[in-house]
């Protein structure tokens, strides 16, 4: 049976829900599933290379955006395989997530990510509203161009203003967005926690859409519920 060490929440999340056996450590930030008893490892950022290897995996579970090549070739150096996912669209998240699991893990391929296609094989559009998603505040960042988060909104008819920035995760002034001709504000609880409280004041007279980051996110199996637990905050949030 393999060792599985991973550095990313939804990958972690993934392992959990189809073979949890497999999973011996995990970073701080992986909170689901709820009540995993695996050794933690630190940060996505800034992990415990001495840490990782002292639970002697076979594979290492990690991401181009959420983790540093610098901990990753440290890691490789020292023999476990570093499996590095690339997921830029829904279509990427599915293709990895079957290569993780299946060609790496060792694993069937569990029901789960055949709901999640399904789920989005022939998704509602939810609305057509222009908007802009910010991920950060001070200074303000959103989401530009190449993004999962971004195809993910797409496939739910938000189209996104800042789309064919240069940059993925480009700054952009508040003055900037308020002023960018938006229909909508989507705000994510996560990287940035905005909650009604916190972000919507920044963006008076444009609607607010507070969605789950986790559901927004996350390539996992909270894609199986996203596409109704999204529509019906985005429908609830966007103008008629």
């Amino acid at each position: 049976m393999k060792r599985v060490v991973s550095l990313v929440p939804s990958l972690t999340e993934a392992v959990a829900a189809t073979a949890p056996e497999l999973l011996v450590g995990a970073t701080a930030w992986c909170s689901h599933p709820a009540g995993l008893d695996v050794v933690r490892v630190g940060g996505t950022k800034n992990p415990d290379v001495r840490r990782v290897l002292a639970l002697a995996p076979d594979l290492v579970l990690a991401n181009e955006e959420e983790n540093r090549e610098v901990d990753l070739a440290a890691l490789r150096a020292a023999g476990p395989t570093v499996l590095v996912t690339r997921i830029r669209t829904v279509d990427e998240a599915f293709g990895e997530l079957h290569r993780m699991l299946t060609e790496n893990c060792g694993l069937p391929r569990p029901a789960w990510l055949d709901e999640a296609e399904a789920a989005w094989r022939n998704v509602p559009v939810v609305t057509d509203a222009a908007a802009f998603v910010p991920i950060w505040r001070r200074p303000w960042m959103v989401l530009g161009r190449d993004t999962f988060a971004g195809d993910l909104l797409a496939r739910l008819g938000v189209r996104n203003i800042w789309a064919g920035h240069a940059d993925r995760y480009p700054r952009i002034a508040v003055q900037e967005l308020n002023s960018c001709g938006a229909d909508l504000v989507v705000l994510p609880d996560e990287p940035y926690a905005f909650t009604a409280a916190d972000g919507p004041e920044a963006f008076p007279g444009i609607p607010a859409a507070l969605l789950s980051g986790r559901h927004l996110t996350w390539y996992g199996p909270s894609l199986t519920e996203a596409p109704e637990v999204l529509g019906a905050a985005l429908r609830s949030a966007a103008p008629p």
